[in-house]
């Protein structure tokens, strides 16, 4: 409804999200990256495919430039597009056994450390296993789709959106030897924050809550997914080219 009274839109009928997915056979989202990963988050357990048009910058998930819309979207809307699923991370934060926190990520599930505080120390597992004790800024769990966001930035690499996988990135540790992994996302990943004043966890950079001594952060793959939709001929290494200067 805001949106629909800023572009001066006011003749149209404005529904909520949950209308949308309970009415709607695809959701064409124009915006930026920021904005698909809300919409593609409230939209998940709906299963709305999603088309995305930029009116951002980097565009990277929202791959159809607002100058081409029209010729873009006819043949989308006919019938003649690709569909590309991608996985979700779902995350819950444990205090004393039981959840105060939960929410969903198309990117990452980050934990980091407070703006005027030292570094967080983690205790990490995955299934039950454990991993290691990790000192640094914070720790990102990111699905293949993060992997070109803040998980890139942080010195991790690239992961094609049809791999079964997690990264876990540390960010700033304090050891050389600290390196980022790639993980099977059919475990869950369990961080306990052991040292470390105001940290938080945040989901898609969007969606946060505080952390205390002694919390328990999960994050494992969730049963719901998202569901792009791409004009045909679109290629994910193209856009890594056009967008990220991959090889280039």
């Amino acid at each position: 409804a805001d949106t629909a009274l800023n572009t001066g839109m006011t003749g149209y009928e404005a529904l909520s999200n949950d209308e949308l997915g309970q009415r709607c056979d695809v959701a064409v989202v124009v915006g930026g990256d920021g904005t698909m990963l809300g919409f593609a988050r409230d939209m998940a357990r709906h299963g709305l495919p999603l088309l995305g048009i930029n009116q951002g910058r980097l565009g990277f998930i929202t791959d159809i430039p607002i100058e081409r819309w029209r010729e873009s979207l006819a043949p989308v809307l006919a019938g003649d597009y690709e569909v590309e699923p991608r996985a979700m991370l779902e995350g819950a934060v444990l205090r004393d056994g039981e959840c105060i926190f939960s929410g969903l990520a198309l990117n990452d599930v980050v934990v980091s450390r407070g703006s005027t505080a030292g570094m967080v120390e983690l205790k990490v597992s995955v299934g039950d296993q454990f991993v290691a004790n990790m000192r640094a800024d914070g720790l990102i769990v990111a699905s293949p789709t993060g992997s070109t966001a803040y998980s890139l930035s942080a010195g991790g690499p690239l992961l094609h959106p049809s791999i079964g996988g997690w990264l876990m990135v540390p960010i700033a540790p304090h050891t050389l030897s600290n390196r980022p992994i790639v993980l099977p996302d059919t475990g869950e990943v369990r961080m306990e924050i052991v040292a470390g004043r105001d940290a938080s966890v945040n989901f898609d950079m969007q969606s946060l809550t505080s952390l205390l001594h002694g919390d328990t952060i999960t994050v494992q793959r969730s049963r719901h997914q998202v569901k792009f939709l791409h004009p045909q001929g679109w290629s994910y290494y193209a856009t890594l080219r056009r967008k990220l200067r991959w090889y280039l």
